[in-house]
């Protein structure tokens, strides 16, 4: 079967599913997008990678690709390989320069680990077909959430997300900073987002 390069869009996190992330991969040269739901930690580990941020001591995926390295071993392709009953399942495409393994792996460290690599993410049109969504490049990721929404029936309601926003609305520029150092060390990594959020928001506008 053919396989179709994918490309992260984006992260989304839902005001009222507790702990639920949408991770959006776009087909390339396309305008389908595949949503995926993911755990918190997940979306953090990619979500750092993304932001080019620096833990202080290294996460689970970091340690992997630490490993990797040391032997000589190369994460060549990630492939999201099937879908069954709303789950996605992915491999895993390693080699070391002589030998090429394929291992099985929750298709959300996969992608953390394909961030780490650099390395190729794919999928299957039988994939797209089925859980492809169509959508308008600008509205992407902001339509993440109502997709999320539709997969995941709300269950619980995260009623801080508002008071987090509102905080860091009302704190200085300096305040923000140290913040953010502070949440970097401490290995917050979902509060550091939103405070470079805040900060990014201020220096668009001072631009």
């Amino acid at each position: 079967m053919k396989k179709i390069n994918l490309e992260i869009i984006g992260l989304s996190y839902s005001q009222t599913q507790s702990g639920a992330y949408a991770l959006v991969l776009g087909e390339e040269n396309g305008k389908r997008r595949l949503p995926i739901i993911i755990g918190a930690f997940e979306a953090q580990a990619i979500a750092i990678e993304l932001e080019n941020m620096s833990p202080t001591r290294p996460l689970t995926h970091d340690l992997f690709k630490s490993m990797a390295d040391a032997f000589s071993i190369e994460l060549e392709e990630v492939v999201i390989y099937n879908l069954l009953e709303g789950t996605f399942y992915a491999r895993l495409i390693c080699s070391n320069g002589s030998k090429k393994e394929e291992i099985d792996a929750r298709t959300s460290d996969a992608i953390a680990l394909a961030v780490r690599f650099g390395c190729r993410i794919s999928t299957y049109e039988f994939i797209l077909s089925q859980a492809g969504i169509v959508m308008d490049e600008n509205a992407a990721v902001e339509g993440a959430e109502e997709i999320m929404e539709k997969r995941i029936p709300s269950t619980t309601t995260a009623p801080t997300g508002k008071r987090v926003e509102n905080e860091l609305a009302a704190a200085s520029t300096e305040e923000l900073n140290d913040m953010l150092k502070r949440a970097i060390e401490e290995e917050a990594y979902e509060r550091a987002g939103k405070i470079r959020d805040e900060l990014s928001k201020r220096k668009d506008k001072a631009d």
